[in-house]
Order: C-alpha cells, then sequence, then structure tokens
C-alpha cells in the first residue's frame, strides 16, 4: 500500500503559491473490498535529504486518527516567500496496517510580501484610443550572469497579456497570461523554473505585450476599460553554487520598440506582417540602438496574488475533415476549411508566395445556405486575422494575443501560386487547463453526441472565465449561465481552482450595498444587481465546490460576503417577496432577465426572484451548518421558512396552481421544496399536464431547464423525463444535435428548418448553459450522486434511472478519492450493473427494480457475501450499502 496523486491546493507540485496553510490530498489504491485510512502521517522538509531523514522537518503531523485525505491543512512552520517544501505522507488502513511512504511530492511558495517585490511596471509610453489600437511593443535588456547557476525563477505579470522569452527560448507553456480580473482591484502573477534556459555569461530578456482584457474590447463598447496601454512586470531572481543571489528586474534598463504584430485584439482578431519580424531580438548581444527607452508606472498599485487557477494552454489540434471548398467572387477567392467541430483558440496556416501579400483569415462557426461564411451572429467582433508574408519559402503563422470561437476558417487572398490542401490549416485548441473527471456513454448515440457537445461546450467557454459565449463581442463572465451549469462543470473536469478564483472575481464585483452584477470580472465598474439566478450564483457556486470537493475554506473566506448578498435580498424585498413592484428600497434592483429563452412561457420575475430567495437562504443555514455557525443557520433556516411562506401566500392557489402556470413555475416551486407536502402531486400534474399539452417538448429557459429532469424523475414521473430526453423536434435538447452540433446552442431555435438561423443580434453555437442537462444524465441517467451531508463523494448515492428503450448506461467520474463507476446493462433476462467504490468512500445501492428481485454479487447470492448489507427489510425498494471495492451485480426479476 502506498498513497498516490499527492497534490496541494488542487494541483501536482505548484510553484508560485501565496496560501499560507495550503490543503493536501492524497489518494488510496483499491487493494481490497472496504479498504479506509482510520489514520494519517504527513511530513514536510525544505528538501527531499532532511524528508528522508526526517530531520529539520517543518511538520510531522503525527499519527492522526481521521479518515480525512483530502483538504487536509497544513500545520507546520510558518511559510515564507520562495520556499520549497517536500512533502509525503502514509496512512494505517482499516486493519491498522501501515502504508509504505509516498513517493515525495512539493509546493514552492511565491512572494508575499510587497517588499519582495522590485520590480516596476514598465512599458511603451504610447497608447491608443478608445477605438484604436497600436501594435504590441517588444521589450528586451542583457544581463551577465556570474558562474554556476543553480536556480532561476521568473516572477511574472502584467496589466494586458504577456509572453516572455529568455535567451530565444519562449517561457512556459501558458497562454493570455495572467488571465481577467479586475485590474482595479487583483492581477496575478505567474513563477517559472527557468534554471535550464539560463547560462553563466550573457544572457537576454524579452518579453511582447498585448492588450488583452486590460485595454482591449471587452464588448461593443470602446477599449480601454481598466487601462491604455499594457504594462509589464518582471522579476528574475538567480540562486548561485556559492550561495549569492542576482536579481534582474523590469526598471528603466529595459527597452522597447515595435515589432511585427501590428494590432492584436481579443475580439478583433491578430494582424502580423512578417516583413517587421526583428531576428535576434531575444538573443543576447542584440543591436538596441534604434530602441527606446521603457517608460516606467509607478503609480499603479493593484494587489498581486499568485496565479490560484488553472492556467489557460494549448490543450488540442484539429485538422479539417475535408479539402477546402474554393469560393471564387468578382473580388476574390476565398478558401473554406471545415475542421468539424465548433471550438475556441485560433488557426495555424501555412503559406507561401511573395513578399507582402496579405493573406485574411475569417472564422465562423456556421455556414450559409450557400456555404459562405454565417458571420452575422458575431456583431461587431470582426473576428479576423491578417498575415502579411515576407517571401521566404514555406511561413507559418499563429497568432500570439486572440482567440475566436468557429468550426469554420477562410483564407482569402492566398498567393496565387498555392493550391491550399487539407495540411494549409489546423484548429489550434485553447482553454483552461483543468483535468478531465468525467465521462458518460450509453446505447443512444444522439446522447452521446449530446454529451460530446456539453464537454465541448466547456472547453470552448471556461477559458480563465466561465464566458457565455467565445465568438461574439460579448464573451463575458455571466453569472447566469455559470451557476447553472456547474454541478455539470464539476462532473465533467476538475473545476475547484478555477471556481475558486471566479467566485473570488464575484466578491471583487459586490457592491457596497452587497449587490452582486450579472457578470464577472464586472468591467462595466457598475454597482447594480444581476438580477434573480444570475446574481445568485455568488451562493450557488461555492456551495457547489464545497458539494463536489468537499472544500469548507471556500465557503469560509466569502462568507461574510455572502451574507451581505442575502441580507441585501431580504432588505429589498417587500413581506419576503422580491422583485416586488412595490419595493421601496432605495438601490432597488431590477427584477432579472426572467426565464432566459424560454418557449411561449412566461414566468413571472417576482415568482423567481422569491423562489432563488428561499433557496438561497436554505443554502445559507446548509453553509453556516458546515462551518460550525449553529446561531446563522437558524437565522437562515428561519429566512427560507419566511420566504416559503411568502412564495405560497402570493403564488399557490389552494389546490396547488402556481401563478404563471408555466413549466419553469411548478420545476422551480418543487425543486426548492416551497409547497406544502399536500400540494406537490397537483403541481407534479400540473407540469406533466403542459409538457403533454406541448405534444412531449418543454418550454423552460436558462432558469428553468437544470432543474427540470430533476424535478420529473424526483416525483416519479420517469416516463415523462425520458420523452423530453429522447424528443428531437425543437425545442429539445436533441435538435441540435440532429442538425449536426457539436457544441451547445445559445437558443433551442438558433437554426430551424422553417425560419433558417434566429436572430443574429443573439445567436451563439456555443453557449454551454442547456448543457445542465448533463448533471441529470450523469446523476439520475447513469446513477451517480453524491450525498450533501458527507460532500466530496465520500458517501455516493449510486441509483440509476431505466427507460427511453436505453439498454445500457455507463458513467465514471474521477472523485476527490478515486474514480467512481456505474455501468449498467438490460438485458433481455437480467440486469447487471457494474459499480466501482473508491477507497476510503462508501455507497448507497437503489436498485432499479422491484423488492422481489434476485440479486447475484459476482456469482454469489447477494446475501452471501458480507461486504453488501440491506440498508432496510422494511423499504419497498431495495437498498444496499457497500463500502470501497468493484462489484459486478446482476438482477433476475
Amino acid at each position: 500500500m502506498q498513497p498516490s496523486q499527492l497534490t496541494c491546493e488542487y494541483f501536482t507540485a505548484p510553484v508560485g503559491m501565496d496560501t499560507l496553510r495550503p490543503r493536501l490530498a492524497w489518494k488510496l489504491s483499491l487493494e481490497h473490498r472496504g479498504i479506509r485510512q482510520c489514520a494519517y502521517q504527513v511530513q514536510a522538509a525544505a528538501n527531499e535529504a532532511d524528508l528522508h531523514a526526517e530531520k529539520q522537518l517543518l511538520w510531522d503531523s503525527g499519527t492522526v486518527s481521521s479518515a480525512q485525505s483530502t483538504q487536509v491543512e497544513y500545520g507546520g512552520a510558518a511559510l515564507i516567500s520562495r520556499l520549497v517544501v517536500f512533502w509525503r505522507v502514509r496512512f494505517w488502513d482499516e486493519r491498522g496496517q501501515v502504508s509504505d511512504w509516498s513517493e515525495p511530492s512539493s509546493w514552492e511558495m511565491g512572494l508575499l510580501e510587497n517588499a519582495d517585490w522590485q520590480a516596476n511596471w514598465v512599458g511603451s509610453p504610447l497608447a491608443g484610443g478608445k477605438h484604436s489600437n497600436l501594435p504590441a511593443p517588444y521589450l528586451r535588456r542583457d544581463f551577465a550572469a556570474s558562474q554556476g547557476i543553480r536556480k532561476g525563477r521568473l516572477y511574472v505579470s502584467a496589466l494586458g497579456l504577456f509572453e516572455c522569452w529568455i535567451n530565444g527560448q519562449r517561457v512556459g507553456e501558458d497562454y493570455f497570461m495572467p488571465g481577467w480580473t479586475d485590474f482595479n482591484k487583483r492581477v496575478r502573477y505567474a513563477v517559472y523554473d527557468v534554471t535550464a534556459m539560463l547560462h553563466s555569461g550573457e544572457n537576454a530578456l524579452g518579453a511582447i505585450l498585448g492588450d488583452g482584457w486590460y485595454c482591449g474590447y471587452l464588448s461593443s463598447n470602446p477599449r480601454q476599460q481598466y487601462g491604455e496601454q499594457p504594462k509589464l512586470m518582471y522579476q528574475l531572481e538567480l540562486e548561485m553554487e556559492d550561495g549569492s543571489r542576482q536579481t534582474v528586474v523590469s526598471d528603466q534598463s529595459w527597452r522597447w520598440a515595435y515589432g511585427p504584430i501590428v494590432e492584436a485584439d481579443l475580439i478583433y482578431g491578430e494582424s502580423y506582417d512578417a516583413r517587421r519580424e526583428i531576428p535576434g531580438w531575444n538573443l543576447p548581444g542584440f543591436d538596441v540602438t534604434s530602441w527606446q527607452p521603457v517608460a516606467l508606472f509607478d503609480t499603479l498599485h493593484p494587489k498581486l496574488e499568485a496565479y490560484s487557477g488553472p492556467k489557460v494552454r494549448r490543450m488540442e489540434e484539429l485538422a479539417p475533415i475535408a479539402a477546402p471548398v474554393k469560393h471564387k467572387g468578382w473580388e476574390n477567392t476565398r478558401w473554406i476549411f471545415d475542421l468539424g467541430q465548433n471550438m475556441v483558440g485560433w488557426a495555424r496556416i501555412r503559406v507561401n508566395g511573395k513578399a507582402g501579400t496579405t493573406v485574411r483569415i475569417r472564422f465562423a462557426e456556421m455556414l450559409n445556405p450557400d456555404g459562405t461564411l454565417y458571420t452575422t451572429n458575431l456583431r461587431s467582433a470582426r473576428a479576423t486575422d491578417y498575415y502579411t508574408l515576407k517571401g521566404e519559402g514555406e511561413e507559418v503563422f499563429e497568432p500570439h494575443f486572440t482567440f475566436h470561437g468557429f468550426r469554420y476558417v477562410e483564407l482569402t487572398d492566398l498567393p496565387e501560386e498555392m493550391s491550399p490542401d487539407v495540411d494549409t490549416v489546423r484548429g489550434m485548441v485553447f482553454y483552461s487547463a483543468m483535468p478531465k473527471s468525467g465521462s458518460f456513454e450509453c446505447s443512444d448515440p444522439l446522447l452521446n453526441q449530446l454529451q460530446h457537445n456539453i464537454q465541448w461546450g466547456q472547453r470552448g467557454n471556461f477559458l480563465d472565465v466561465p464566458t457565455d459565449c467565445p465568438q461574439r463581442d460579448e464573451r463575458l463572465g455571466w453569472t447566469g449561465d455559470a451557476q447553472v451549469f456547474i454541478r455539470t462543470a464539476a462532473f465533467n473536469r476538475q473545476v475547484a481552482g478555477f471556481f475558486t478564483k471566479w467566485v473570488q472575481d464575484l466578491e471583487d464585483a459586490q457592491s457596497e450595498y452587497g449587490q452582486i452584477p450579472s457578470v464577472a470580472p464586472n468591467f462595466w465598474q457598475e454597482s447594480y444587481d444581476g438580477g434573480p439566478a444570475w446574481a445568485d450564483a455568488f451562493v450557488i457556486c461555492p456551495w457547489t465546490v464545497y458539494l463536489c470537493y468537499e472544500d469548507k475554506r471556500i465557503l469560509a473566506q466569502h462568507y461574510p460576503a455572502m451574507q451581505r448578498y442575502v441580507n441585501h435580498l431580504k432588505e429589498m424585498s417587500v413581506n419576503f417577496i422580491r422583485c416586488h413592484p412595490d419595493s421601496k428600497y432605495q438601490h432597488k434592483d431590477w427584477d432579472g432577465f426572467g426565464d432566459w429563452l424560454s418557449i411561449n412561457a412566461e414566468t413571472p420575475k417576482d415568482l423567481i426572484g422569491t423562489a432563488f430567495m428561499a433557496y438561497c437562504a436554505r443554502l445559507m443555514a446548509r453553509i453556516a451548518k458546515a462551518l460550525d455557525k449553529p446561531k446563522d443557520a437558524a437565522e437562515w433556516t428561519k429566512l427560507f421558512e419566511d420566504t416559503r411562506q411568502a412564495f405560497q401566500r402570493r403564488f399557490v392557489s389552494a389546490d396547488g396552481l402556481v401563478v404563471g402556470q408555466s413549466q419553469t413555475c411548478y420545476v422551480l416551486a418543487l425543486q426548492f421544496d416551497l409547497l406544502p407536502e399536500a400540494l406537490r402531486p397537483a403541481a407534479v400534474r400540473e407540469l406533466v399536464r403542459d409538457i403533454q399539452r406541448r405534444d412531449m417538448h418543454l418550454s423552460t429557459g436558462f432558469v428553468g431547464a437544470p432543474y427540470l429532469m430533476h424535478v420529473l424523475t424526483r416525483f416519479g414521473q420517469d416516463d415523462t423525463a425520458f420523452a423530453l430526453l429522447h424528443q428531437t423536434s425543437w425545442p429539445s435538447w436533441l435538435y441540435s444535435v440532429t442538425k449536426g452540433a457539436t457544441t451547445i446552442w445559445e437558443r433551442w431555435d438558433g437554426w430551424t428548418e422553417e425560419k433558417g438561423f434566429q436572430d443574429p443580434g443573439m445567436n451563439s453555437f456555443n453557449h454551454y448553459a442547456y448543457g445542465s442537462i448533463g448533471d441529470w444524465m450523469y446523476d439520475e441517467l447513469a446513477g451517480i450522486g453524491l450525498d450533501a451531508d458527507e460532500p466530496g463523494y465520500r458517501h455516493i448515492l449510486l441509483h440509476p434511472h431505466l427507460g427511453g428503450g436505453l439498454t445500457r448506461a455507463r458513467a465514471a467520474y474521477e472523485s476527490p478519492y478515486g474514480q467512481v463507476v456505474s455501468e449498467w446493462e438490460q438485458q433481455k433476462d437480467a440486469f447487471s450493473w457494474k459499480v466501482v467504490v473508491p477507497p476510503n468512500t462508501r455507497a448507497t445501492l437503489t436498485f432499479p427494480v422491484g423488492a422481489s428481485a434476485r440479486i447475484v454479487v459476482d456469482n454469489l447470492p447477494i446475501e452471501q457475501v458480507g461486504e453488501v448489507t440491506r440498508a432496510s427489510e422494511k423499504s419497498e425498494q431495495l437498498i444496499y450499502e457497500i463500502p470501497s471495492g468493484v462489484y459486478h451485480f446482476v438482477i433476475q426479476e
């Protein structure tokens, strides 16, 4: 036995952390059924030799009687800037046997004090305007390093985007650094181990700056929402073999010049003139006579903090699925390449031709009926790159500081001598590097494609912030989209670090009155509430991170701000009715977006607001309980009950009808437990009747769709749920799949046979919100659920739902404790169910068969398998408890 997969703050051997009490985690191997940890010991030291010798330890936890193997807080000596900590762990199992020590892992601290920073903000003194940008500045300097470099660390940030080079080599694998925050409040820095890139003697440091989110376009609004030009903060620290140190920082000794990146904007695109390239600019000894001294910007004081979330990286590469299609017009010839997948990133092109030839590169998600690019949905986003050839044989172009959302790439004005083919273009896919954690597949190819689309929608829109869409002039962190999808997102990918960062963006955006806006970061710099289901992300998202990862710290860190927010909801309500038309609140919020993009089904906004106010109050009670705040929990529970009663008085009739009578009205009332138990059957009947009246179609928008299927299965309406799941005419989840979609559409009817494309003013074909159906497929269909009372999948609820003609389904999820698997198959005369429960956890199984069924476990009657115990003999369902292990159940009626 040996612990493995050691992580610190969700990452493996992270470099550059400013968390003073980092949390550690490890996993056990599934040696046998029932394996669990009863105790552990962690040791930490400043080097591996001391760790193995158990000398000068920074921390020795001793033997701790605990099953905790995730979120274990470091409890050793105070951590200081630059410190590298090596650690290892061992555990004792349920039989008292001690494991071997794990292989060592490590983490490295960043710069914890302001005094640690000697660098200045530097850059070009020139700035563009509100509607015009300038070329990307190149910055450089040489320095001489003494003999024997033992260690080199680069601490770097930018207001804008940076790309760093040392001695002609690009530093790191990260892109679009340092990402997007409210630059008026905080900016992140990255740390890189650059030891191997340096050498004794002369060295060259270089950087290129892009406008990015700091001063480029963020929407159709003018540029420069935060500042006028990009700026660099650069600190290189060297440690020599003799123990001496050398620090090289961004200061007035750096020089700058413009180069081949003529313009670079996230939304507009990038223009690159290869004739303006500067050979050797990032190598030692380069002649900087024509370069200008940088400007120093010493009045900028946002909080510098270490990069905590996953960084954006080049994750995949897509080739065209067919030869390009030629479109010859009266003015030019266009070649259109189909990558077969709606993606986010940029196109790498290979061209050759005469110097001065400029190739235009355009992008689109869809094609018009005549086969040309459909770009009207991009609105003001130019989304176009230009490459000007230098005329030296084959040339390869990739941008530096832009990204696009697209499936199709159009090349115009290619050199006449070129004959493009499938090797001319590649799609380079970028997103935040979140490890894949979940998978799902079943016997229905359409549902498998739906899962594919959900996954790709998340990849395309989880690029540093959870954007609503990646292609048009609205790549914003919409709160409503994120909260409806977070549960699905957490199954698909390991998103704890991603949302830890974004929840801080939410708090940074909070107004003095407690309001949370509709987007974060809130570049509009306005104080207003995002409205029901949008602003409520500030409670729902941290709670979901806690549920999935057992992360109490995200709750504790933001609890005071969440208190301000929910108290604000209470203050602006009238008799506990949120969005009441008679509200006299001084800073009255607007009523919100409603059930956004619902289909012919209006849901009252005060009903939505009051339902979510009740939900947030209930979550706050649970959060307070998790944080051991019983008094607060009681107060929040009272707010929930008061709001629940107000909801019933205003919106519920004596016979169980809910005002508005839309599907979303009933779904929210049932999902959030706002109805008296006696009236719930009537509400369920009305919900089902509305679906039937619509010929088995849903009408829910963003607000109701995440809960619709859960409500149906919770209240025994599996047949209706599967009818909706398999519906292929719009509105439905599978309609876009049948039309060739490879991501989730923003609208149920983004394109239809009758009307063609929807309103181009708002018609994204890569919008993840309706992908929230994924949560139901993983939880209810495949059957992997969690217990809110034992979060982080310590107690797993396995409960598959059969129906809809499906003959098999499989879901696998890499939980904080290891992989969970639920794989079932309905055979002609038997039901087969394979289950994996990871070490250090237990599971409750609810079998989808009657209590009279005979169950065999690994060819033995279930009664003869000691690890499997009946939960209740009185239950009409077959419910069993099992410890960790691998099981194969066969059930025969």
